[in-house]
């Protein structure tokens, strides 16, 4: 909705911003405001930025906590590019030439590979040829449905089924038939394996935007050419991803102030008017709000903007996790930097954590050795983070000590099972949990990818990057384009977007970059 023309600061050239949240996609907006002219302060409840790309202190050791893959680096490529400056001068990027690797026994183990004839290649001696085929066409067939949808609708301000169909015109209708938009991705990943594994590896796409391949649309096979077209390695931790937007930010003049939450979002006739803190209270002209989209529709930043967004149902929501963070020693089993362990029964755990809403009798392990690059031997010691996915009960199930501890052990005793001996002790370990995780993300339940992307309806519905409210605008997991960290920043961009276009239409703002911005990081 555009800024009506009673906007309290059209006289200004400076037009005031404050970002609430200073995850990936809060810092991309405020990166792309303050080059454009705006004065930005980002507001972080907690006492680092990062959002929910955190880390954790185990046994002296810094541990990724939160997302491992890094994929579509182009995004912040353009994001640094765009404030003048050169992602690789702060990052140092290695492309991992293995993917992944995937286990669903001590015997049965694939890797997937950067390169796609080699992928192929170990599909064929794991599966057979007619199934190394089929993942061909299915890599082609990601790669269209990629091509189709970015520009269209990953990169569009919020779409419908109707815009999208204009964006691609007539000539691209028989491509969005194409992807087959009313099959669920476990539908269709039939289409291309008969192998049963096969069917588990490239249907856990799904969880990649917390979802369950047995509801989630066939549209996130685009997550696989994603990974094909590249996952790196990040030197030092996906914190220092973090780190690097956290001083993008401040030099071009955002001020960001942790341990500074916001407690309320003002309106005043009928548009964003201030924000109030615990002992302030500051005029803004406009907010990016980076929380949760739940954490504004349940009243939690003021009811007065609680109507800006719908508000997710518990039915809705997305996975929320169990995890561990530890520094341990490893026997057996060799890890790659990205290590997945299948379930038996696939469809038992979904309808365990969607429909039963407990955890699962029996889960899909995701081990990420942060120590690890493709083929490289561990460290005698190494870090690890290990994840399986729970329901987003976390507002209304506390696990206790012994349910933990019951948890724990039947993960590491599965692990054991495909051959991983862990060496492991409390005092070098951290469980993070659904309640952790909804103290963390306040109103999510734990849930953290915002609702779930069940049905060909769920990626329409995702709110935009404009609200109800008037200078009232949402960037993050929970908005369009969706979860991912480049999703997030996509997100921002899209919101500082708007507002900038918004705010041309009211008065003209001079490029400019503001002096003096400092980080409490």
């Amino acid at each position: 909705m555009p800024w009506s023309t009673n906007f309290r600061s059209q006289a200004l050239t400076t037009p005031r911003v404050a970002v609430v949240g200073a995850g990936i996609a809060g810092l991309a907006a405020a990166i792309d405001l303050a080059r454009s002219g705006c004065a930005v302060v980002v507001y972080e409840r907690a006492a680092a930025a990062g959002g929910k790309m955190r880390s954790v202190r185990v046994a002296g050791a810094d541990i990724d906590a939160g997302p491992t893959v890094f994929t579509l680096r182009r995004v912040f490529d353009a994001l640094f590019a765009d404030a003048g400056d050169d992602l690789d001068r702060h990052l140092n990027l290695q492309p991992a030439s293995l993917l992944a690797r995937h286990a669903w026994s001590g015997d049965e183990r694939l890797d997937l590979f950067a390169d796609l004839s080699r992928s192929a290649d170990a599909i064929g001696r794991f599966a057979g040829a007619r199934e190394a085929h089929g993942f061909l066409r299915f890599a082609a067939h990601a790669r269209r449905i990629y091509q189709t949808l970015d520009a269209s609708f990953m990169r569009a301000s919020r779409p419908s089924p109707l815009t999208l169909m204009r964006r691609i015109g007539v000539a691209g209708l028989p491509d969005l038939w194409n992807i087959k938009p009313f099959d669920t991705l476990w539908q269709a990943v039939g289409q291309y394996f008969a192998d049963p594994r096969l069917r588990q590896l490239f249907g856990r796409y799904a969880t990649y935007c917390g979802s369950s391949p047995f509801s989630a649309p066939a549209t996130l096979m685009l997550v696989a050419h994603v990974e094909q077209a590249g996952v790196w390695y990040v030197e030092g931790g996906m914190r220092r991803l973090v780190e690097q937007l956290v001083a993008l930010a401040v030099r071009q003049g955002v001020q960001i102030r942790c341990g500074s939450e916001v407690r309320e979002i003002h309106v005043d006739r009928g548009r964003v008017c201030a924000i109030e803190l615990a002992d302030e209270r500051i005029a803004v002209d406009a907010v990016v709000c980076n929380a949760d989209n739940n954490a504004l529709a349940t009243g939690l930043l003021g009811r007065g903007v609680a109507h800006a967004v719908r508000a997710t149902a518990p039915s809705a929501r997305s996975l929320s996790a169990v995890t561990w963070n530890l520094v341990a020693r490893t026997e057996g089993f060799p890890l790659a930097h990205h290590s997945v362990f299948f379930s038996a029964d696939y469809r038992a755990e979904f309808t365990d954590i969607f429909q039963h809403r407990r955890l699962p009798s029996a889960a899909t392990i995701y081990v990420c050795a942060q120590d690890r690059h493709d083929d490289a031997a561990a460290r005698s010691v190494e870090r690890l983070f290990c994840l399986i996915n729970a329901p987003a009960i976390g507002d209304t199930h506390e696990f206790n000590r012994a349910e933990i501890e019951s948890c724990t052990h039947r993960v590491f005793q599965a692990l054991a099972t495909y051959g991983l001996r862990v060496e492991r002790s409390e005092d070098s370990m951290q469980v993070t949990h659904p309640a952790d995780f909804h103290r963390l993300f306040p109103a999510t339940g734990g849930a953290l990818y915002g609702p779930a992307s069940h049905g060909w309806r769920a990626s329409f519905t995702r709110a935009g990057s404009r609200s109800a409210i008037p200078g009232l605008y949402l960037a993050g997991g929970s908005t369009h384009p969706g979860p991912g960290v480049p999703m997030a920043a996509t997100s921002g961009r899209l919101a500082a977007a708007s507002i900038m276009t918004d705010y041309a239409s009211i008065v003209r703002c001079r490029p400019a970059v503001i002096s003096g911005g400092t980080s409490t990081r």
